[in-house]
């Protein structure tokens, strides 16, 4: 069992988050339809993790400098 790295576990909480932004916005895709108002919601859903990964970039790379 090795010991995990920062780097590694940076990449893997990146991963997560692009995958849950993605997620957010197909189920704004499939709602659409039905409700613009909860689409709505999950596209802003959508904005945030984005700007989530953005912010744990920043973060991450200011302390692996």
């Amino acid at each position: 069992m090795s010991i995990p790295t920062k780097g590694e576990e940076f990449a893997k909480l990146i991963e997560h988050l692009v995958k849950a932004q993605e997620c957010a916005a197909m189920i704004a895709h499939l709602t659409r339809d039905e409700d613009k108002l909860h689409a709505q919601g999950w596209i802003a859903v959508s904005e945030m993790l984005k700007l989530t990964k953005i912010k744990v970039t920043d973060l991450a790379r200011r302390r692996m400098q």
